[in-house]
């Protein structure tokens, strides 16, 4: 597991950050460490983006892939959805002045600003991985990485449809529980008609990326938010371990 420049202790200097980017850096990262079997990528959130980016353009190098809860290279479409409420403070253009606006300051103003909380589970990990969680949100790099991850990404989504058919490579999709999500939602007085919209498109989205290989399989992790990682980790390790067993290893 790595840190994207910016995100925990990995430096960002003034470099534009894109799926490109992150790509050369996985493999030179892979480089780096000697590593020149065909490898296992998981990818989650914008990190799928980045993720279906890589085995585009090395597939030689990917043996088996799984996106949990992943970016959409169609995820532009989420932008016609008649979801006020939802869009308020938290389009495109706002998170990318929010960020700069963060990137400015240091943490002490961060955390007095944002208050960085953690999930209960998190709770239950060991007091110095908890510090190192809050740690990562009051990071002003972190902003000035999204800043610059936020204002590009429609343009690498087009890059990575351009970049031609997807190779036949293993891949396991994982996507989160609709019903859950509507239901955190609408209990935090969020308009359940504008969930239902917005998550039933979100899915639309997950089932098409099970289309990308003709070798691929969709697992909907139940009782899970976008944050599959913390709330069904027993998911993804299930995935690799199949991947592991019926990828190209064999």
């Amino acid at each position: 597991m790595f840190h994207r420049p910016g995100l925990g202790e990995s430096e960002i200097r003034n470099e534009v950050r894109s799926t490109q980017a992150v790509v050369n850096e996985i493999n030179e990262l892979m480089l780096l460490l000697g590593i020149f079997e065909p490898v296992l990528l998981v990818g989650h959130s914008y990190g799928g983006l980045c993720a279906q980016h890589f085995v585009k353009e090395h597939p030689k190098k990917v043996a088996g892939l799984v996106l949990v809860d992943s970016t959409s290279v169609e995820f532009k479409v989420l932008d016609e959805l008649d979801t006020p409420v939802l869009n308020e403070g938290s389009t495109d253009e706002i998170w990318v002045e929010k960020c700069g606006f963060y990137s400015l300051m240091n943490q002490d103003k961060l955390r007095e600003i944002i208050n960085p909380i953690l999930t209960n589970k998190q709770k239950q990990l060991p007091i110095d991985v908890q510090k190192r969680l809050i740690n990562f949100q009051i990071n002003p790099s972190l902003y000035k990485a999204m800043q610059s991850e936020i204002s590009n990404w429609k343009q690498d989504a087009e890059t990575i449809k351009n970049l031609g058919e997807f190779p036949n490579t293993p891949l396991i999709v994982i996507g989160r529980d609709r019903e859950h999500n509507i239901r955190v939602g609408t209990e935090d007085g969020l308009p359940e008609s504008e969930l239902r919209l917005l998550e039933d498109k979100w899915q639309e989205l997950i089932m098409n990326q099970v289309k990308l290989s003709r070798n691929s399989k969709l697992i909907l992790a139940q009782e899970a938010s976008h944050s599959i990682h913390l709330d069904r980790p027993d998911i993804i390790i299930e995935s690799i371990r199949w991947l592991t067993n019926n990828s190209l290893f064999n």
